[in-house]
């Protein structure tokens, strides 16, 4: 029985890998055939518009429109950094859900090429309330799917394909217009919504479509042991990135609740056994709390800590954004000292630049701003 298009809500079809949308058309009495064009269309051509799929038949185009949908398209805010190496956008979902995504570019270095990273979220809001974050003060609203993950890296990329991007000062470098890596660090807990992020990575990973390598993804995860361990199983080689923030169940504790259920012991075990399993380096971030957890005698602990996985851990220390926590910002003295301390003891590490402080670039500033205004004024709708 064919379904009827008024009473059944439109299909996602950013949502479904590719067999799906096979089985998807097929239940539709299309070609199977139609589903790697779509993907081409979706993926390679980021086209958004069914009445533009030129080699998909007229009437399969008038379907799509009745019966499928391209992702939400609703941004509420897009601001771009003074220097334009930092892009936000707030995405409002089909429920009215507000989401961040997040756009950085990097030019060369070196020999390396420019990159531009999607950091992506999972989750509208946070359940795991860590106090130095901005999103894990909000609570938890609900999961993205899959579709709503991937809809944000389309955008990134549509924008890019539109106007490729050149750092400026530096002229006759290669302007850049593609994504090159995602990273699952904006709101909410990746790990906590296992099954639409592993099947929004697989989607973004499939040689059919948008084909970025599982090596240039990056999921980030506050701990969850046995999703860790669920992670080291599966055949797609994405990074892991573990939020530490302290070095002792203790003060990990205070700023992190999820310690009380999965201590540091048993994450610990968890990263050992994923590095068994996977043999591939795993990050520590590691956000720096002046007075709180970047003291000498804490780069002590963290390096001892993390010891035992030898080159196989890298620390990320990232200087906290001000957010309404009463956290601040260590000097450059304070940052350097700390990670003096872990090259003494041989943990690589390296300290995350600080990105997009001119348009609150850390996921849940800018959400917290718009509700916060829209109670007083109606922002104006963009439509890509």
């Amino acid at each position: 029985m064919t379904p009827n298009s008024s009473t059944q809500p439109k299909t996602d079809l950013l949502a479904l890998t590719l067999p799906q949308l096979q089985q998807w058309l097929k239940e539709r009495g299309e070609a199977p055939f139609r589903a790697k064009q779509l993907f081409n269309w979706l993926y390679r051509q980021l086209e958004n518009d069914f009445s533009a799929m030129s080699n998909l038949p007229l009437s399969l185009r008038e379907r799509l429109a009745e019966e499928a949908c391209i992702g939400p398209t609703i941004i509420r805010s897009e601001l771009h950094s003074k220097d334009d190496r930092t892009r936000k956008i707030l995405l409002e979902l089909s429920d009215g859900k507000l989401v961040e995504s997040v756009l950085m570019l990097y030019p060369p270095i070196g020999d390396s090429s420019s990159r531009a990273t999607v950091c992506v979220s999972s989750q509208a809001g946070c359940a795991y309330g860590c106090t130095f974050c901005a999103t894990g003060q909000m609570g938890f609203d609900r999961h993205l799917s899959a579709g709503e993950i991937v809809a944000q890296v389309l955008f990134f990329a549509r924008e890019l394909r539109k106007e490729p991007w050149t750092a400026a000062g530096l002229p006759g470098t290669a302007a850049i217009d593609h994504i090159t890596n995602i990273v699952l660090m904006g709101m909410g807990e990746p790990l906590h919504n296992y099954t639409n992020v592993l099947q929004a990575l697989r989607i973004l990973n499939s040689s059919d479509g948008f084909n970025l390598g599982a090596r240039h993804m990056t999921v980030s995860t506050v701990g969850l042991v046995p999703a860790i361990r669920k992670l080291s199983q599966e055949n797609l080689q994405v990074n892991l990135a573990i939020s530490l923030h302290a070095p002792t169940d203790e003060l990990r504790s205070q700023t992190m609740p999820v310690n009380r259920k999965y201590p540091l012991s048993e994450l610990m075990a968890a990263c050992k056994d994923y590095i068994a399993s996977t043999r591939r380096q795993v990050t520590f971030e590691y956000v720096l709390l002046s007075g709180v957890n970047d003291t000498m005698e804490y780069g002590q602990k963290l390096a001892e800590l993390l010891a035992p996985l030898k080159q196989f851990a890298h620390v990320n220390c990232i200087p906290v954004n001000v957010t309404t926590a009463s956290y601040q910002t260590p000097g450059p003295d304070a940052i350097r000292a700390f990670r003096n301390i872990l090259f003494e003891h041989g943990i690589s590490n390296s300290v995350r630049a600080e990105r997009g402080d001119d348009i609150a670039a850390a996921c849940g500033q800018l959400r917290t701003r718009f509700e916060n205004s829209r109670k007083k004024t109606e922002l104006p709708v963009v439509t890509p």
